[in-house]
């Protein structure tokens, strides 16, 4: 399924972009290169085999998910990621239950994993915390933390070359997906105040936007993407005019547009709208008017 890249230097960055620019299930890679050693970050599907991979020392993971691992299997080097995904870098199971899916969804998916994107466990993987550096001789690459996407989903800060990858706070029209069993809303908008706060010549998503220079160019498309959020707020509000119970909402749809025809989209829209709901409870600006069911206040 490889469908090749080109390689964009940045410092000391080499963004490996996917031809398709990094629409799923693609994405842009990272070689992060120093005079003491060299990081691959986040394989993916556009890098193709084994014998495709560039040589490097270390493997980082900025997240447990399928796109983000690809032919780990294959690479004989240390695996990093955030503590908090450790176990679905170990554990191709544990990743497969990380997306709460009915249980033969889980099947389903477990069986076509390692087949689709050369997903295989690496229980050697090594959990990291925010904060941590790894140290390339000339330069530096520390993790942020970053969850709300996943629990332990995390970016990577590579200096002096003042390049921010900021993974899967991807700046889409799509907005932020917060739909898994530990992905969570509030840490995503969190996350994205944080990363606001981050001054970087280089601002690189794993998917379709690539590298945004520049901290003003970055900081107003980050705006953009976290008003997502606030319209599925809207959204849901003008719905719940009446009283609508969870199935309700769930086929209105929050997140997806109605076209979209897979098996896990009601699962990420339940798990999407039970977050909204909750903190709109929350805020008074709607009441549970029987159970599972709610409607605006």
């Amino acid at each position: 399924m490889a469908q090749g890249w080109e390689q964009v230097e940045h410092g000391a960055v080499a963004v490996l972009r996917a031809a398709n620019g990094g629409t799923y299930p693609y994405g842009n890679s990272l070689v992060v290169r120093g005079s003491g050693g060299t990081l691959l970050v986040d394989p993916s599907l556009a890098l193709g085999g084994p014998d495709e991979l560039p040589a490097v020392d270390a493997v980082v993971v900025s997240h447990a998910h399928e796109d983000h691992v690809v032919g780990l299997g294959e690479i004989d080097r240390p695996v990093h990621v955030h503590e908090a995904d450790l176990a679905g870098i170990r554990s191709t199971r544990a990743l497969v239950e990380g997306y709460g899916l009915p249980p033969a969804l889980t099947e389903d998916l477990g069986r076509s994993l390692p087949t689709d994107f050369r997903v295989a466990a690496r229980p050697d993987a090594t959990g990291v915390a925010d904060g941590h550096v790894f140290d390339l001789g000339d330069r530096t690459a520390t993790v942020v933390h970053l969850p709300g996407h996943t629990a332990g989903h995390s970016g990577l800060l590579v200096e002096p070359d003042g390049f921010f990858y900021v993974a899967d706070i991807d700046l889409t029209s799509f907005g932020p997906y917060y739909g898994d069993v530990g992905s969570d809303l509030e840490d995503f908008e969190r996350s994205i105040r944080a990363c606001a706060e981050v001054d970087a010549r280089w601002y690189g998503t794993f998917h379709q936007k690539g590298v945004v220079e520049g901290a003003e160019e970055f900081r107003a498309r980050l705006t953009a993407y976290r008003t997502v959020i606030a319209r599925r707020d809207a959204a849901l509000t003008e719905f719940l005019a009446e009283p609508r119970s969870l199935a309700d909402v769930v086929a209105h749809r929050l997140v997806y547009r109605p076209h979209v025809d897979t098996a896990f989209v009601d699962t990420v829209e339940a798990r999407t709208a039970e977050q909204h709901i909750a903190r709109l409870v929350r805020a008074g600006s709607v009441v549970e008017v029987a159970p599972l069911t709610y409607r605006a206040a």
